[in-house]
């Protein structure tokens, strides 16, 4: 691992990045603890896996449709104006939930065919959907106000705080939910992101003017111009495009979760358990933050993608609480590594006016496949696979040692999707992009723009200047 330097929190540009990165922290928690919260709720009302199943699928499609709109928003308006006007559309959205849970008949929330229900779904989802922005400027701030040899360690700290979001989640939502419902949820996060408006109010960002360049300034979304940036840098279109296969299967993960972990706990001790796990992804942070990722980020992504898919195969083989919790631990240990190395390979091969809308390109196409794996898996598992395993062919044939029933029903479509994703992974490691983008990303000098400035950086190596600047490649 790489010896890189500690953050300098005496220094102003560090400090107001720490001020931004407790702000997020707290606004993510509440936009987490919400959607945790509405998946446990909607189970624990209706006790249907397809509807939880398309909560996930509602969630992925927005965060996919909106992701390059909200990085041509980063990047063409001050970071600190976006992260306030987020946080204040997370708010209304709630708000408006709030009312439609206050006078819809109770019982109008006890099946899932419900249209009270989805109404209040849709926007709920639509609220935490409208935080995304923030997710997508911190890594350009950390561009901006981390010197280039300490941003690895930065992005280790953004993991952190995506760790601590869950752990702090995990316990709120399953506590709010068993002794106060949705209602109490909902008055908290309006509470905690009134807090979170008037901190920022009072954090200076040393961004005086928005940076662009000549041929992009005003402009829109862009998809043309970013994704000739994506293209011109080797390797990284395949890069992107791994972590969206890679997401079609977590789509599957995501719907079949708290189904699986309700079947075999209680919600108080499902929320209890995630955030003591989600302390391992905190501590995943802090150990990036620690050590750094090394000379070779995009190999340390892939190894870590080979533990999580590989716990994620093998736990599920035994209806055993105990082996969920040690597999669940050592994906919540990797997965800032993961994350930190992505956030680390674009932030140095990309030219800095235009890493929000690269970050926001590749969570629109990382997430696009999630969706139709959500949609498609709960359905399929709901009245496919779970009737399978209780009484059908599926029960006959393995149900003497993998066990009948709906549990293991799920079981059995997260061990397949495990061993998807260590397939998938396995190819990546022999791809000529992956040595490809591994090159670019060694002979990239980083782009280190000065805090406070409007001047552009200088492109990464491997971009041409005319690509960097928003033209056509030669």
């Amino acid at each position: 691992m790489s010896r890189t330097p500690a953050l300098d929190l005496s220094s102003a540009p560090e400090r107001a990045f720490a001020h931004v990165l407790g702000n997020n922290l707290l606004v993510s928690v509440m936009n987490c603890t919400v959607w945790f919260a509405l998946t446990f709720w909607v189970f624990l009302e209706t006790g249907s896996v397809f509807g939880t199943g398309l909560i996930a699928g509602i969630f992925l499609v927005a965060t996919a449709s909106t992701g390059i709109w909200f990085g041509s928003l980063v990047d063409h308006h001050r970071k600190h104006a976006v992260m306030q006007a987020s946080a204040v559309a997370s708010a209304v959205l709630y708000a408006v939930s709030l009312a439609v849970l206050l006078l819809a008949p109770d019982a109008s929330f006890t099946t899932v065919a419900s249209v009270p229900l989805w109404v209040f779904v849709v926007l709920l989802m639509l609220g935490v959907i409208a935080g995304n922005p923030r997710s997508i400027a911190l890594p350009t701030l950390v561009t901006l106000l981390v010197p280039a040899d300490r941003r690895d360690r930065a992005n280790g700290l953004v993991g952190t705080v995506t760790g601590a979001s869950m752990l702090v989640t995990s316990v709120i939502s399953g506590l709010l939910v068993a002794y106060g419902g949705m209602t109490a949820v909902l008055v908290l996060a309006l509470a905690v992101l009134a807090v979170s408006v008037g901190h920022l109010a009072r954090v200076h960002l040393p961004e005086p003017g928005v940076v662009t360049t000549g041929s992009d300034a005003g402009a829109g979304v862009d998809l043309r111009g970013t994704l000739r940036l994506v293209r011109g840098v080797p390797g990284l279109l395949p890069l992107i495009l791994f972590s969206c296969l890679n997401n079609f299967l977590g789509g599957g993960f995501m719907a079949l979760m708290d189904p699986y972990g309700l079947s075999l706990v209680s919600v108080q001790t499902w929320g209890l358990l995630w955030g003591a796990l989600s302390a391992l992804l905190v501590l995943g942070g802090l150990l990036v933050a620690r050590i750094g990722l090394g000379s070779r980020p995009i190999r340390l992504l892939l190894l870590a993608n080979v533990v999580m898919w590989a716990g994620t195969m093998l736990f599920p083989l035994v209806s055993s609480v105990l082996t969920l919790t040690v597999a669940m631990a050592a994906f919540m240990l990797v997965m800032p590594f993961a994350e930190a190395a992505e956030q680390t390979v674009l932030q140095r091969v990309v030219p800095y006016e235009r890493q929000g809308r690269v970050f926001g390109f590749a969570q629109s196409v990382e997430q696009a496949a999630s969706p139709l794996t959500a949609f498609l898996i709960a359905p399929i598992t709901q009245f496919l696979v779970i009737p399978a395993m209780t009484d059908g062919a599926a029960a006959d044939a393995i149900g003497s040692w993998f066990g009948t029933g709906p549990a293991r029903g799920i079981a059995l479509v997260l061990v397949v999707t495990g061993a998807l994703g260590l397939l998938v992974v396995g190819l990546a490691f022999l791809t000529p992009a992956y040595r490809r983008l591994s090159a670019a990303y060694a002979a990239s000098p980083a782009p280190d723009p000065e805090p406070g400035t409007a001047t552009s950086p200088p492109p990464a190596a491997g971009v041409p200047a005319a690509l960097a600047a928003g033209g056509e490649p030669t």
